[in-house]
């Protein structure tokens, strides 16, 4: 007989609750799951900010930032999102990656959040090579359109 394996009460990197033998109101653990994993999927963020809107919409998303206050406080560089009338926290892990409206583009986790800020486009120097320029521009935009820029 094989012996079943020990769960920790929440998974470890998106903190999502697991159900127990015998649980009463299994919708309660089961709509927070659920509510993560919808937040968390393919995360959006309206932008970042220290303090917490004033009227956020169901299901928004923030950075928390660097220097959190109000019910953000303490919670510096994690994930807000508003979901049932309240805030629920995701903190980011290496790799974690959201797309940021207010910069039109993605950021991504690695020891703080992270953006990819493009080069610009050439000028001057002493040889030009238009072509080059040309194809070095077009990239430029199409990383930007692509969101994988700022």
């Amino acid at each position: 007989m094989s012996i079943p394996p020990e769960f920790a009460a929440r998974s470890p990197r998106n903190d999502l609750p697991f159900l127990f033998v015998a649980q009463a109101q299994k919708e309660a653990t089961v709509n927070e799951a659920l509510a993560r994993i919808d937040a968390l999927l393919r995360p959006v963020v309206e932008g970042e900010a220290e303090n917490p809107p004033a009227e956020p919409a169901e299901g928004a998303g923030w950075i928390v930032g660097a220097e959190a206050q109000g019910e953000w406080t303490g919670r510096d560089g994690a994930l807000a999102f508003r979901i049932a009338g309240r805030w629920i926290y995701a903190h980011p892990w290496e790799g974690t990656v959201v797309f940021d409206r207010a910069l039109g583009g993605l950021r991504h986790w690695r020891d703080g959040w992270q953006t990819v800020a493009l080069p610009t486009i050439p000028t001057g120097g002493a040889t030009i090579d238009t072509e080059a320029r040309s194809a070095i521009a077009e990239l430029i935009v199409q990383l930007r359109a692509s969101g994988l820029g700022i």
